[in-house]
This record gives C-alpha cells, sequence and structure tokens, in this order.
C-alpha cells in the first residue's frame, strides 16, 4: 500500500503517527484524508480487530481510499464526526488526525481555483458539490462583506482598497477567473512582495468559500466527546487564524480563549497539551516539501 504522492505529500508524517502512540487494536479516525497519507501509516499499525475511519469532502480523495473490513472512508465534512461515527455504532475512538488546509492536489488541479499560478474559474470549493464558490463572492457579496472577509480571513490591512477595485471592475462585467482577479488587483500589490499578497487575498476568499473557521471550531467542539481518556488529539495547522483556534481550545478550553475555572481553581478544559509549543517541520522536509513549511503540529490528551 503505496502514498500518492502525486496526489499530497503527508506533512510531518513520523511525528503524527508517533503522536498518536497507536494500539494496534484501536479505533482511529483520519478527518482529513486527501492522498491517504497519514491514514495508511496509521492503518499499517492496526491489526485485524483496529479500525481505522476517514473522512473527505472532497470527491476526488476517494480515489486514494481502499477495500478492507476494518477501513471505512466516509464523503463528508469532518464538521459531521459526530453524525458519521453514530452512524457507524461508535462512541468512543483512541486516536484523532486531522491535516488542515488545501491539499496539494487541490493547489495543483488547475481548474479548482485555489492557486495564484493558474488561470482558472473562480472556484475554491474542496467540496466540489457545494453551492458557495469564489466567483459567487468576488461578484456578488457587497462591500461589507468583502472587506470583513479580507480583513478577518487574509488578515489584510488595505481590505478597503481591495474591496473598492474589486466593486469598480465589477461594475464593467462579471470578475470569472483566477488571472482577472489578479490583475485587477495588481494596481494594490505590494511592489516586491505580490505574490504574498495575492496569497492572502486568494485564503480570504477559500477560508470563506469553505466557511473553514466555523467548520473547524463545529469539529473541535466534538472530539472531546469521543475520545477515549487518554486517546490522542493530532492536528496540523498552516496559517495563524486555524491555529489560534486549535491552540485556545486545547490550552484554555475554550475557542475564544477565555478561562474558566473550578471551585478549587483548576482550569476546565477536556484535553492537557502534550506539547506546549507547536512542532514544525525541519529544514529537510521543507526543503523537500516546501508546501510544509508553515506547518504546525499541536498534540493533546483527553483527560
Amino acid at each position: 500500500m503505496e502514498n500518492n504522492l502525486d496526489y499530497h505529500i503527508p506533512v510531518l508524517l513520523d511525528e503524527c503517527v508517533s503522536a498518536l502512540t497507536i494500539n494496534p487494536a484501536g479505533l482511529y479516525v483520519d478527518v482529513t484524508f486527501g492522498g491517504g497519507g497519514h491514514s495508511k501509516a496509521i492503518y499499517s499499525q492496526l491489526n485485524s480487530q483496529g479500525k481505522l475511519i476517514a473522512f473527505d469532502q472532497d470527491p476526488e480523495a476517494k480515489q486514494n481510499a481502499w477495500d478492507a473490513p476494518n477501513f471505512f472512508f466516509v464523503p463528508a465534512n469532518f464538521s459531521f464526526l459526530s453524525n458519521h461515527l453514530r452512524l457507524l455504532g461508535i462512541d468512543k475512538v483512541d486516536g484523532i488526525i486531522a491535516d488542515l488546509g488545501v491539499s496539494s492536489h487541490q493547489f495543483d488541479t488547475d481548474y479548482r481555483g485555489f492557486s495564484i499560478k493558474y488561470d482558472a474559474r473562480l472556484d475554491m470549493r474542496m467540496n466540489t458539490n457545494g453551492e458557495l464558490t469564489a466567483f459567487k463572492i468576488i461578484n456578488e457579496y457587497d462591500e461589507t462583506e468583502l472587506i470583513r472577509i479580507f480583513r478577518q480571513y487574509g488578515e489584510l490591512s488595505n481590505s478597503g482598497r481591495i474591496t473598492s477595485l474589486i466593486s469598480a471592475a465589477r461594475e464593467n462585467r462579471p470578475i470569472e477567473t483566477t488571472q482577472e482577479l489578479i490583475q485587477i488587483l495588481s494596481v494594490g500589490a505590494p511592489k516586491f512582495k505580490a505574490n504574498q499578497f495575492y496569497a492572502k487575498v486568494f485564503q480570504a476568499i477559500r477560508i470563506e468559500v469553505n466557511a473553514e473557521m466555523e467548520t473547524l471550531s463545529t469539529f473541535l467542539l466534538q472530539t472531546s466527546d469521543y475520545l477515549k481518556p487518554g486517546g490522542k488529539l493530532v492536528i496540523m495547522s498552516y496559517h495563524s487564524l486555524e491555529d489560534r483556534l486549535v491552540k485556545n481550545y486545547l490550552k484554555r478550553g475554550s475557542l475564544s480563549g477565555e478561562i474558566k475555572k473550578d471551585f478549587f481553581g483548576n482550569v476546565l478544559k477536556p484535553f492537557e497539551e502534550v506539547n506546549r509549543h507547536p512542532i514544525v517541520p525541519s529544514e529537510d522536509e521543507i526543503m523537500k516539501n516546501p508546501r510544509s513549511r508553515s506547518a504546525k503540529l499541536r498534540i493533546a490528551v483527553k483527560r
């Protein structure tokens, strides 16, 4: 069983699998299956009593699944973790892993519209059956909403200027492709950091299209209900917005970062952090896979 490295190169593979402390007869969930790299490494350590459940909302990810009596592929977003585990009759699991963000396959498939490198229709849907697209956001959102997503999800200080450029252009005709959008924004791009600027704009649109922050929040709040005491939660994030949510929940027990304590002053939270600071890829891994450079791995154990 080989990894489909053309689809996606698994990041921090050894660190993630080691963090799960796999019990060969245990039950594990990979909520971001993608190319199957992490899943296959987990599955290789299971015996016939062990089980692996893999989630992915992208229909194209199913091509990397395999047939086995103790492997289950769920074609759904991980925010529906609870629904599908109940349908499978699963009450508790030994470990959950999430590799957040966009897969290499999604970035490299030109027609998906995720990358600033290709000229593609404005799409950016992780679930290609979803209704909301980047085209709809760019052409139909009002200026207040556009400013919100660029400021909140792209952390762009010039979100008003970006919105004005888009608004003026779409009055003449719809903005249909990624390169049309980049051309429109080029007059407002920083001289020596244009690609970073475009990447942040695309990130903001992509997060809105896929409701990434909402689905991550929903997922995180379900994890403690399904992990056994001592079970491991392993999460990799790729930008500060994701990492902040994960850090808050694992460290403080709330998505907002608010700390609640019991009568004795103990912090009320479902997890204990295994690593106080995130694990990041080595220089060697970054050289082999540059897209791993922004990865941050956080590990926690269910109390």
